[in-house]
């Protein structure tokens, strides 16, 4: 017997989440800044200068899923509440499978943004810029440096990002010592970040002749990729450039050339690289992106340990605690530390499978 009361108890429900997205995302408030972003993009002078425009136009897009997102879910309630009237009125309880459908398309609707309501802080929205290093552990390390970036390619992958590779340093036996890589895609650091820390990978070495169990690290940076508006001032006087040839496979693939960069940045002591573009010029320009990435993410930290220190907190914020383990053997499981969410389908999550933890850890923090 169809109850009408239950569904409309559930709409209230979703009524109220989708309440609190909207205040949250400041749909009202939004909604002028996209009028005034489309009236300034219209200006001639923002078509000469490319940068500015495709910024302006990154800002629309992003904008514009908000508000997309929620009139979805608006729209979802809307024709859930007139099914509703419809099967009262006529008694057509055939209309029910339509009724739970669309139900469920709302629950879905609403939570998607829910999680965007998520996505609030200033860089959120930006391109993510990451820096993967093995720990101790020779060869081991260095295979699963490796596996997360694989693990990271096939999550960006999955959802509709770019990855483009900025640097590497490759393992002596097998696998990266470090690589450097660039994910392009709304809302990329936003859901990135939620990776910062140590990994900690446990199983079988295929490279232990003796078959033993190893445990095995590396760490994840997540930076914000900025663009060059002044927020970061970066002082002639405060770096030097180095150039060099950049590192090959051998044969035709080794640079005749130096086009390879390397900046040091002398008050924080701060060391990028970038030699995957194909010129000296591209490669200057994303080794001071990844700087300023650097330096605004010093910021976040330093202003992070600030807020502690006033709440007083004793435990001290580190990026580089260890957040999760990926256990192979004795058994399948991996766990994140922060927020004790789990799979046991370890074989998913080297595949990409890591949404769940991100969402988990955004909701928890």
């Amino acid at each position: 017997m169809f109850k009408a009361d239950d569904y409309r108890l559930k709409i209230k429900e979703l009524e109220e989440t989708l309440g609190e997205a909207k205040y949250a995302l400041d749909i009202d408030a939004i909604s002028e800044k996209l009028k005034e972003l489309k009236t300034e993009q219209e200006k001639p002078e923002v078509w000469q200068d490319l940068e500015r425009s495709a910024k302006i136009g990154r800002e629309i897009s992003s904008i514009e899923g908000k508000i997309a997102s929620y009139m979805k879910g608006r729209k979802a309630l809307d024709d859930a509440g007139e099914i509703i009237d419809l099967i009262e009125e006529t008694e057509e309880e055939e209309l029910v499978p339509e009724l739970d459908r669309t139900m469920a398309d709302a629950e879905k609707d609403i939570e998607e943004m829910r999680i965007r309501a998520l996505l609030r802080g200033k860089y959120d929205g930006n391109n993510a810029l990451m820096s993967l290093h093995a720990g101790a552990g020779g060869t081991e390390a260095c295979d699963w440096c490796q596996m997360l970036y694989r693990m990271y390619c096939r999550y960006a992958e999955k959802s509709g990002y770019k990855v483009t590779e900025i640097d590497r340093l490759a393992g002596d036996g097998a696998g990266l010592k470090s690589v450097d890589f660039k994910v392009e895609g709304e809302n990329a650091y936003g859901y990135l970040k939620a990776e910062i820390g140590v990994h900690r990978l446990v199983r079988i070495s295929p490279f232990d002749a003796n078959k033993r169990r190893q445990t095995s690290f590396a760490s994840v940076e997540v930076m914000p990729e900025v663009d060059d508006d002044g927020e970061v001032e970066i002082r002639d006087e405060d770096i030097r450039i180095d150039v060099y040839r950049s590192s090959g496979a051998g044969g035709q693939k080794v640079n005749k050339t130096e086009t390879a960069i390397r900046i040091t940045h002398f008050p924080t002591g701060i060391v990028v690289t970038c030699q995957n573009e194909r010129s000296q010029l591209q490669n200057k320009e994303m080794a001071f992106k990844y700087l300023r990435s650097k330096l605004i993410e010093k910021q976040i930290e330093e202003r992070m340990a600030a807020e502690a220190a006033l709440k007083g907190e004793t435990k001290k914020i580190e990026w580089g605690s260890q957040i999760r383990s990926y256990v192979f053997c004795p058994y399948t499981l991996v766990k994140d530390h922060r927020t004790g969410y789990e799979v046991g389908d370890v074989q998913a999550v080297m595949d990409g499978e890591i949404q769940g933890f991100i969402i988990d850890y955004l909701k928890k923090s």
